[in-house]
């Protein structure tokens, strides 16, 4: 690229779809950029920095692959799945879980979910009925706003804060804070972090688990980056290092555990939601009340709330991530390794940032530099997040802004997964060219 792309054909491909011209980008859902920019791509010719959406940029895992190949001949296509998951999947999550995290959760407390999304949607739902006098989410921040998205669509309230302000020990301070109203009824958050790559410490999860037994609340852990903090090696079943966890200091949990980013396999829509044996038996007023049964926490998960969003996982998909769970724990998988090149990636993309004159939103993971993975955050001299969006696609670069993730610092999401190397020189030469006119 010598020039920048012609901003009357970029604003009338954004009016195309829905936007009044290339400003309002910042406001745009993630789903709607991706169409832009590929309309951007179709009419004028010019392949982009693709860094807006969360895809995995590597094969799907073979053995996945074979057997969902293998489920399908054998004729499970045309019978419906369990809803409460098939048993060689529930079995290998709970081994899979066991040898990552070091954490002893039985099969009958897994449920596979058509991705963590629906995971987290359920979720939601669940939380929002089980008491009446507990109707808000707690976002521990920065976040994945497809999430808030989910709570806005069942119309229930969520708060949330930015936990680059209160690091460490003053997250005590700043959840007891929250959680004393009394109308908390879950929290969430990704470690690692999407969209900063900020990993919780062992201290700060167990102020979590502490505040959470404290103020009866329920943790939503998503662990949809599992052990891709690349700082050190958690590739080896049944070994330490292991994922931290809030699940060893408090039974008031649950994990989002996806195939789309640890086994590259988004496009099967595949996951499993793992509940603390304590939250899965537990009854509910407000369950028993809506439905007419004791209130048990699993069975209303899964018979009353998951049931209707699906009917079910689609059964090869179940085979396929109950094998890739089972060639990790085997060792015969090393994902952790395969999703290292996450990491390689995120450094150069880093280091080319930097030299042209940008700099790296969230830095610091308290005293460390942040991890280098699969998402980093990015800005340039005082401009907004939404003001330098609307100046880089015309440079054909695109990424989102911060603002929906709950950030409240200003720069725009990066995901490196669908960077090429050949894309490295091109990405340096359209930065370069960036900075000599801002």
């Amino acid at each position: 690229m010598e020039r920048p792309l012609d901003k009357q054909t970029v604003d009338n491909i954004c009016i195309a779809n829905g936007l009044r011209n290339a400003k309002e980008l910042g406001a745009a859902s993630i789903r709607q950029f991706v169409s832009v920019v590929k309309d951007i791509e179709a009419k004028m010719g010019v392949e982009y920095i693709r860094m807006e959406i969360g895809e995995p940029g590597i094969p799907a895992e073979q053995v996945g692959i074979d057997a969902e190949h293998e489920a399908l001949l054998s004729g499970v296509g045309s019978k419906y799945p369990l809803i409460t998951g098939i048993e060689p999947l529930t079995k290998e999550a709970s081994r899979f879980v066991k040898a990552f995290i070091n954490l002893d959760i039985p099969p009958v407390c897994f449920v596979p979910t058509v991705g963590s999304m629906q995971g987290a949607f359920a979720a939601f739902m669940a939380l929002s009925q089980m008491r009446e006098d507990r109707d808000t989410i707690l976002f521990i921040d920065p976040g994945f706003p497809v999430q808030k998205s989910q709570c806005k669509v069942q119309g229930v309230r969520y708060e949330s804060f930015d936990i680059i302000d209160y690091r460490g020990k003053a997250l005590e301070a700043k959840l007891e804070e929250v959680l004393s109203s009394g109308r908390i009824s879950g929290m969430i958050y990704s470690n690692p972090n999407n969209p900063t790559w900020m990993c919780l410490t062992e201290e700060e999860l167990e102020i979590i688990g502490r505040m959470a037994t404290k103020h009866d609340v329920i943790v939503i852990e998503d662990l949809a980056y599992l052990n891709m903090d690349f700082r050190e090696d958690r590739s080896v079943p049944f070994e330490p290092p292991y994922q931290p966890s809030v699940a060893r200091y408090t039974n008031n949990c649950m994990h989002l555990l996806s195939g789309s980013k640890m086994f590259s396999y988004a496009g099967q829509r595949v996951a499993v939601v793992a509940l603390n044996p304590a939250l899965a038996d537990r009854c509910y007023e407000g369950f028993a009340q809506r439905y007419g049964n004791d209130g048990q926490f699993r069975r209303n998960f899964i018979f009353n709330i998951l049931y209707v969003l699906s009917s079910g996982v689609p059964h090869s998909t179940q085979y396929a991530l109950a094998a890739m769970f089972r060639a990790a724990s085997d060792g015969k998988l090393n994902y952790v390794e395969h999703t290292r090149e996450y990491a390689r990636r995120a450094q150069r993309v880093k280091e080319i940032m930097v030299k042209n004159g940008f700099h790296i939103v969230y830095d610091k993971d308290c005293e460390q530099d942040v991890s280098d993975g699969f998402f980093f955050t990015f800005g340039y001299k005082d401009m907004t997040g939404e003001q330098l969006i609307n100046k880089l696609i015309y440079y054909g670069i695109s990424a989102i802004t911060l603002a929906p993730t709950g950030s409240t610092r200003q720069g725009l999401r990066g995901c490196v997964s669908m960077i090429s190397d050949y894309q490295y020189d091109e990405l340096d030469k359209r930065l370069r060219l960036f900075s000599q006119d801002y």
